[in-house]
């Protein structure tokens, strides 16, 4: 029953929050063969059936050699109950209505070869046209003619879109499965580093594999630093964007293709491969690894060539952004709670700032968040209230950087036939809440909690916020700062069950661990316990 219940109103939600969009499909066909195309209509002026079945399907007139301006206009032949196509110029979209309704044209296809807009009319005309009235790009009639011919049997259909897209819930997926992962491994690493200083092995036996190449932030300082250079990076990628886009490109490549080695090596392990080692001229080799960086790099390198391809690079930008994340979140450790609270209250005012307060000082009204994620010469579908404004030719790839994760939007059918629509969500929403859950994640092994209180409660909190976050973002109409819900979130979870079982202490002072060296000698002896140091720092 409680199923049936919540199954009702989560249809009633996607029904209320329906939008009838300005862009719609053309179905063209000849009997054999069909396409569909991008078009743009006015909905509150000629609106179209919302399906193919309910659409009716009308014979289609080539009139592309006319602008059909000329009101005593008389044709040869006759166009009663017919679609016609004709050009864009020279007169309103409502006199080239009027005349094709004089014609007895059901539907008049106006063919452009500049951007496609809205059409629209003064208030007057509104109502003395009753045929269906949409434009389409020139390139895209062409194509139809010479695939099709010229027996081309056309509907019009605007099918509805909602703002509950499931790719929202891809992305929430992605985002949680990540943090949860990444919170795991570098748990997962932290015991075994604690393991083998136990036996001995982490001590003059060389570096173990869950220890190496591990940064730690454990100086308020270096944190206060940290956030400064990413302030100052962001800034230099508004005014010189052009070309440090490149750059950004280049370091992603090579980063993201060492960190998805890095998780493929990890669950190579975890599963038990076995490596074949061999020699040349003293040097060994393993083919797991060589196979591995293989594979890794030539991802990274399809990427990177094929990075504008909106169609599909977006699946590779995502598998190689969720293994950045993850060997970010278990490289990068916060040595105690001070740090995470420092760094993440420093990053929330950081994305607030760039969101919403550099909008007033920028010329074009734009912040300097959005136009670096999106890039300033980013091409694609504009939208201004109801109107919208699509390319009639291809435009030159627009460079963007690759941080954020990208998830088509899959219910928006008509608006992806004429310019992909993804949702997004940007790295830094996964990294910073995620370097907490790491720390929460470390704190449980280091105090030896089998149920991962810290971990799991800090992840339910993300998750929490990220609900949060999608609600808003619904509700407003706009894209919102993610760690604006997600740092209070994830850090109050994280201090009340702190304070609720009288380890607050502990927490925020962290691990036993000092950061002195490469090393990371442990300060007390082996046979006292972390619960024996309650109040000391590292």
């Amino acid at each position: 029953m409680e199923g049936t219940v919540g199954l009702v109103f989560l249809s009633l939600l996607c029904l209320a929050s329906e939008i009838n969009g300005q862009e719609a499909i053309l179905h063209i066909s000849n009997g054999d063969t069909e396409r569909e195309f991008c078009i743009v209509h006015n909905h509150s002026w000629t609106p179209l059936a919302q399906s193919l079945d309910s659409a009716t399907e009308y014979q289609l007139v080539n009139m592309t050699s006319s602008l059909l301006c000329d009101s005593s206009e008389s044709l040869p032949f006759s166009v009663e109950g017919k679609a016609l196509v004709v050009m864009r110029g020279n007169c309103d979209f409502s006199q080239k209505a009027l005349i094709a309704q004089r014609l007895g044209a059901t539907t008049l296809l106006i063919a452009s070869n500049e951007t496609l807009i809205t059409p629209s009319a003064n208030e007057s005309e509104y109502a003395k046209v009753n045929i269906s009235l949409a434009l389409m790009r020139y390139r895209d009639f062409l194509e139809a003619w010479k695939v099709l011919g010229t027996q081309m049997q056309v509907k019009l259909y605007a099918p509805p879109y909602t703002k509950i897209d499931p790719s929202i819930a891809v992305i929430l997926l992605i985002s949680i499965g990540t943090v949860v992962l990444g919170g795991y491994w570098s748990g997962a690493c932290e015991s075994e580093r604690l393991n083998s200083g136990a036996t001995g092995g982490g001590r003059g036996g060389g570096e173990s594999k869950a220890d190496s190449g591990e940064l730690s932030l454990y100086s308020p300082l270096k944190v206060v630093i940290f956030v400064a250079l990413m302030c100052g990076m962001l800034v230099l990628m508004y005014f010189f964007y052009k070309v440090l886009v490149y750059v950004i490109i280049a370091i992603f490549c090579l980063a993201s293709a060492s960190a998805l080695y890095s998780c493929f090596d990890a669950v190579m392990d975890k599963i038990g491969c076995g490596t074949l080692s061999f020699s040349v001229r003293n040097w060994n080799f393993s083919v797991r690894s060589l196979l591995l960086a293989a594979v890794c790099i030539s991802i990274a390198v399809v990427w990177g060539v094929y990075r504008n391809e909106d169609r599909w690079i977006w699946i590779l930008q995502d598998l190689l952004g969720i293994a950045f994340c993850l060997n970010f979140m278990k490289t990068i450790s916060l040595s105690n709670f001070k740090i995470c609270v420092i760094l993440l209250s420093l990053l929330l005012v950081y994305d607030v700032f760039f969101v919403f307060i550099t909008p007033f000082f920028t010329k074009n009204g734009v912040s300097i968040m959005v136009q670096v994620a999106l890039g300033p010469d980013a091409s694609g579908e504009k939208t201004q209230g109801n109107m919208v404004a699509i390319p009639a030719e291809p435009q030159p790839p627009s460079e963007k950087l690759p941080v954020v994760m990208r998830v088509p939007r899959l219910l928006a059918w008509a608006q992806n036939l004429c310019m992909m629509q993804f949702s997004i969500l940007g790295y830094g929403d996964i990294i910073v809440p995620g370097l907490l859950v790491a720390y929460c994640s470390r704190f449980d092994v280091w105090i030896k909690s089998k149920r991962k209180v810290y971990f799991v409660s800090c992840c339910i909190a993300y998750f929490l916020g990220m609900i949060l976050t999608f609600i808003v973002m619904l509700l407003s109409g706009m894209g919102q700062p993610a760690l604006l819900y997600l740092v209070p979130f994830t850090v109050i979870t994280s201090a009340v069950v702190a304070g609720c079982r009288g380890e607050m202490k502990q927490f925020w002072a962290g691990t036993t661990y000092q950061v002195l060296d490469s090393s990371r000698e442990p300060l007390l002896p082996e046979r006292r316990t972390d619960r024996s140091v309650d109040g000391e720092r590292c």
